[in-house]
């Protein structure tokens, strides 16, 4: 979505709506398009057309626009309005409200069928706010309360065009050229990347979320990997390395390395969290080396009435719900146990912490309460000893056994299967389908190292009410 040409009042427009099955452009649809074209101030068309999308409207779009499933079943699929379309935007710049959210659809139903379309574009959000900065919100509904524009149907495709079509006919007779011309150039999307990049690079990342990889040339002249990030939304992650500011000092030691970049769209932001903690342990990237290995290896198991016990962190002690701290070595784990014996006079010697005949050291010196030689009971102490440690207890897996996490719809759904804070694999779109009892006997679910990255990510996201677990059938 480079700018080559300088956008102008009089340049040829078409003002552009689209409506969606959903908000992101890989996986969602085009339900409804309109197109209005103008130059220098006079309407020359305007054209619109509902798109059946393939997939069922979801109940929520249908409220919101009131396109429902009976109203596309009879309209055109993209690929029988894609000439039209495109003869209809030839020339002419792409003017929408967030601009990036209808461009980025309307090019991914045209790369759909293998067609590279792009054109230059033109956001009206980005033009209010250089015109109208003392304003709140820039949002549609704003813009037309402060402008007075009358509307039919607000969230159909040419209703909102015709919207942006009547304000841009407003700015043209308010303001004068040479104020609107500086605004345009404010508003016009500009993006050069590094002459070493493809030109489209910008156009082709997706407002998705997802992994993106950075790859340079090494010493050697072989490519290397760089980095690996996830994020939200790639294309605006992505573009903002090479446009971040002097207080970046990441992108500022990666940008100019950068020869080639690579991503790869999830569902939603667990699924780029996870593919990240796992393709950064796998693939070792040179500028992911703060988060390399900074895993935990060790925890206390706590047991009945055992003095706790130093096993290694993995999914049976996360099961048992016993497991208290997280510990890289066995040294520091029994340093932190004895920092905090010595602080609440507990028994060493019980622990196991000391050896030794007769009494331990901290009773000799009225740091121990004399668990070690009956002066306190050991349940007591035990309990004592269990309490104090409560603070550090590691969340138990609520569930039975293993279950499935379902993010995302369409094109990229994605199940995630998950098992005592653990990702044991993600099952794509078109898998989706296929029955739990099946994926359950998946070779792919075999026991795999544990991963403290998995245990983080799970153990923080899995309290949002937006992820639902559904029980795994025991393989």
């Amino acid at each position: 979505m480079d700018r080559s040409e300088l956008i102008t009042p009089d340049s040829p427009l078409a003002f552009v709506d689209v409506e969606t099955t959903g908000c992101f452009p890989g996986a969602d649809r085009v339900i409804d398009i309109a197109v209005i074209g103008a130059r220098g101030g006079e309407l020359e068309f305007e054209w619109q057309s509902l798109v059946n999308p393939g997939v069922p409207v979801p109940p929520v779009i249908t409220e919101l626009t009131g396109i429902d499933n009976d109203m596309l079943a009879t309209a055109p699929a993209f690929e029988d309005i894609a000439r039209e379309l495109r003869a209809r935007l030839a020339g002419r710049v792409f003017v929408a409200h967030n601009v990036r959210f209808d461009y980025g659809f309307v090019r991914r139903e045209f790369a759909r069928l293998d067609d590279d379309w792009s054109a230059d574009a033109l956001c009206t959000v980005r033009l209010s706010r250089a015109l109208y900065p003392q304003l709140a919100r820039h949002n549609l509904d704003a813009l037309i309360e402060f402008h007075g524009i009358e509307i039919a149907h607000r969230h159909r495709a040419m209703p909102d065009a015709q919207v942006l079509w009547t304000l841009f006919r407003k700015l043209r007779q308010e303001w004068p050229a040479s104020e609107l011309q500086h605004a345009l150039e404010r508003a016009a999307p500009r993006v050069e990347l590094p002459a070493v990049l493809p030109p489209d690079l910008a156009d082709s990342l997706p407002a998705a979320p997802g992994v993106y990889r950075f790859f340079g040339a090494s010493e050697a002249g072989a490519e290397e990997l760089l980095y690996i990030g996830k994020a939200n939304n790639l294309h605006d992650r992505v573009l903002s390395y090479f446009f971040a500011t002097p207080n970046d000092a990441r992108a500022a030691r990666i940008a100019p390395l950068v020869r080639r970049v690579e991503w790869t769209e999830t569902a939603g932001e667990l699924g780029a969290l996870l593919l990240e903690a796992r393709e950064i342990r796998e693939r070792q990237p040179r500028f992911n080396r703060q988060l390399r290995g900074a895993s935990a290896r060790f925890t206390w198991l706590f047991e009945e009435d055992r003095a706790p016990q130093l096993v290694l962190l993995d999914m049976d002690a996360l099961r048992s719900g016993n497991a208290f701290g997280t510990y890289r070595t066995e040294r520091d784990a029994r340093r932190a146990l004895e920092e905090m014996a010595r602080a609440r006079h507990w028994c060493l010697k019980v622990l196991g912490l000391e050896t030794g005949e007769g009494s331990c050291l901290g009773y000799q010196v009225n740091l121990c309460k004399g668990a070690c030689v009956g002066a306190e009971p050991r349940a007591r102490h035990l309990a004592r000893v269990k309490l104090g440690m409560m603070r550090l207890h590691l969340p138990t897996w609520p569930h039975e056994g293993a279950v499935v996490v379902r993010e995302g719809w369409g094109e990229r759904a994605e199940l995630h299967v998950l098992d005592a804070w653990q990702h044991c694999a993600t099952v794509r779109a078109h898998e989706c389908d296929v029955p739990l009892a099946e994926i359950a006997h998946s070779p792919r679910l075999r026991r795999r190292e544990f991963d403290f990255d998995s245990y983080r990510i799970l153990t923080r996201l899995l309290r949002d009410s937006r992820y639902r677990t559904q029980p795994l059938p025991p393989a």
